[in-house]
Parts: structure tokens; C-alpha cells; sequence
């Protein structure tokens, strides 16, 4: 590593380890002083003008005792052939990047493309049932023939399940830890890491020899949810960290499914939840997700792209065009601006979602697909 390098990426990681900042002011920070080096040597006056750093923090700041620590971590990368990614390296998850309060440094280790075109999340109880088990091989297993990165969180069931499942069918999976690189949480799963290190990889925003306490999980949770173009919730109790994941996938605008189950079962009550308050649309299978996301072959794309010009009704066009220029409006706004009843709208929108053109998102939101 030349001096350079090292000197910027002691400053990366030093602008984390800043007590109290964060990682929306240190995005702040770094984009109002040109960068990590920058916020080390800005005067505290200067501090103090940048909305959220009050006199506390800028006194942080400039009175900083982080560089040691940070050189400490830069040997730690080094000796285990770890990636530190900044949030405006070319390599950091781009999905990422648009969540308002991503991290602005992640630690990585493996082989995957955290930028892959298709990634999903899946998350779950940790009391996962047997039903939960063949679900999640299930739906894996359907996504075999194609280059899908699985996302989960290592730990006990439902994570565990969709880590060894994506190996058994040769797909990548990535661990999302909640502590840092040094060590693995359950301990139980420390084969299975290893494994992951060949076919996909761990990350974390968590330094070296940070535990994994309680509070870290729901932090993990929203790196979990921001890598993925949508979050699939198996199985899960009233309360779990799977419905934070969920909530929080939804905040960043991505989509959410969830597997329906007998309502008297405990670990369904969660993910029939999310589907009867529209947080989570129902799926039961791979062929489900893929419709919903719109990854169907080239030739059904053409077909669409087609229809959509030379086959569609004057209110069908006009909706569809409404759609693409809001971005993702709701049911509301879009009978709004096409000035028609709310009947008449909810009629045209349920023909086009039969037709293949639109899908309906938690919420009441439409899409084009």
C-alpha cells in the first residue's frame, strides 16, 4: 500500500470511529470539507456552520484521538486480505449508497460482486420451523440457473438456512455481521463462514474486536436491507428483527415479500402481518419474486415493451405515463393527476397488472415492470 493510499485510508476510517458523528454526518462532514483528511484539519468555526455538528461534536472533531485506533485497523485489513470500501470508492455497494443513512465504510471479505445485478435479501426467525426450512430451500433453489447474490445475517435459522441453501444450489451468499471481522457470531456457524468466503463473502461496517451486542443487530439490520433489491421475510414471530429489516427496506423504497402461513401458527403471525398491512406483498415461490420484480427473460421484455406502444387504451396510456413520470406514485396521486374517479383508476390498474405492465407495491405504489 503506497502512503498515500494509507494516509486516505487512515482518515476514512478514522471519520468512523469519531464518537457521536455517525453516518449521516459524516457524509455531512466530508462533503462540505472535500473530504475525510479535510474534516481532521478544519478549523472548529468552520465546523459549527455545517447543519448537525453542534459545539459538542465539532470539539470531537479537532480534539480527535481516533488515528491510533485506525492505524490498528489498517494492519488487522492488511494481515486478513480484507477490503475497506468507502462510500464513494467505485466498489462500494451502490445500493447502499442510496440509503440516507448507509454506512460510509464497510469491511469485506470474499469473492462476490456486492454490485450484482440481481440480490436478494432473506431474513427470518431464528426458531425457524421445518415448513420455514423447505420454504427458503424452496425458493432458493429456484433461482439456481441464475447469478442471484443471497443476502442474510449468519445467525441461527432462517440466515443459516439461506446461507447453506445458496451454496448447496452454487449460488453466492454474503453474510451481513453485526460484529467485526474477527471473529464469527453464533460460533456454530464458523464452518459455514469459511465456506462463504469462496462462494460470496462476509461484510460489516463493524471494526475489528467490536462484540456482537444487542444494539448492533438493528444496525446490521439496514445493511441487510439497503444491498438487496428486495427483502424476503420467511418465517417470523409478532416481534423479531426480521420486521425491523422489513420496515427498514421499506423506508428505502425496495420491495418487501413475505411467506404466508395458518394464522394460529407463532412464527406466522409476523409475515401474515406485513401482508394484511400491505408492508410485504405474498409470494410462494421463486417464479412469485421474479414476476414481481420484473426479471423475466428478454423475450417477454420485448413483448411488453411492445404492447405498451401499439396495443394499450387511451386511460391505460395515460396511466402508464403517469406512472413513469411520478416515479413510482400511489394509487391517490395517480387518480389525481389523471383526473379520474378512484373506481375507474383502481379498474384500468388492476388490467394492466393482469396484462403484465404494472405491479402494485406495498402501500398502494405502482411501478412499471
Amino acid at each position: 500500500m503506497s502512503q498515500k493510499t494509507h494516509n486516505q485510508l487512515l482518515y476514512e476510517i478514522g471519520i468512523t470511529l469519531l464518537p457521536g458523528v455517525g453516518d449521516v454526518n459524516a457524509k455531512k462532514l466530508i462533503a462540505y470539507c472535500g473530504g475525510a483528511e479535510a474534516v481532521f484539519r478544519e478549523k472548529k468555526n468552520n465546523l459549527l456552520k455545517i447543519e448537525g455538528i453542534g459545539s459538542k461534536l465539532a470539539e470531537i472533531i479537532v480534539n480527535h484521538q481516533v488515528l491510533k485506533r485506525a492505524e490498528t485497523e489498517i494492519s488487522f485489513i492488511e494481515k486478513n486480505d480484507i477490503q475497506a470500501l468507502f462510500f464513494i470508492d467505485k466498489d462500494f455497494p451502490i445500493r447502499l449508497k442510496q440509503a440516507i443513512d448507509g454506512p460510509v465504510m464497510v469491511y469485506f471479505k470474499g469473492n462476490t460482486n456486492l454490485n450484482q445485478s440481481k440480490i436478494l435479501a432473506i431474513v427470518g426467525t431464528r426458531k425457524v420451523t421445518e415448513y420455514g426450512r423447505a420454504i427458503c430451500d424452496k425458493i432458493i433453489g429456484g433461482f439456481k440457473d441464475e447469478e442471484v447474490l443471497i443476502v442474510s445475517g449468519l445467525a441461527y435459522g432462517v440466515d443459516t438456512q439461506a446461507h447453506k441453501s445458496s451454496l448447496d444450489y452454487g449460488l453466492n451468499t454474503l453474510g451481513v455481521l453485526a460484529h467485526g471481522l474477527d471473529r464469527i457470531y453464533p460460533g456454530i456457524n464458523k464452518s459455514l463462514a469459511n465456506k462463504m468466503l469462496q462462494q460470496g463473502g462476509l461484510l460489516t461496517d463493524f471494526i475489528s474486536e467490536t462484540i456482537p451486542d444487542a444494539p448492533n443487530f438493528p444496525k446490521r439490520n439496514r445493511i441487510i436491507a439497503g444491498l438487496a433489491d428486495a427483502t424476503i421475510v420467511i418465517e417470523s414471530a409478532a416481534k423479531g428483527g426480521s420486521l425491523i429489516t422489513a420496515d427498514i427496506a421499506n423506508s428505502y423504497n425496495r420491495d418487501v415479500f413475505a411467506i404466508p402461513g395458518r394464522p394460529d401458527d407463532l412464527y406466522s403471525k409476523g409475515t401474515n402481518f406485513l401482508i394484511r398491512s400491505n408492508r410485504a406483498a405474498l409470494v410462494e415461490s421463486a417464479n412469485d419474486i421474479r414476476y414481481m420484480m420484473g426479471w423475466d427473460s428478454p423475450k417477454r421484455v420485448n413483448a411488453i415493451q411492445k404492447k405498451l406502444f401499439i396495443e394499450l387504451k387511451p386511460e391505460e396510456e395515460l396511466l402508464i405515463h403517469i406512472i413513469q413520470q411520478e416515479k413510482n406514485p400511489t394509487i391517490d396521486l395517480i387518480a389525481l393527476k389523471a383526473q379520474m374517479p378512484m373506481s375507474q383508476v383502481s379498474a384500468v390498474l388492476l388490467n394492466l397488472e393482469f396484462e403484465g405492465l404494472v405491479r402494485c407495491l406495498p402501500g398502494k405504489v405502482f411501478k412499471i415492470i
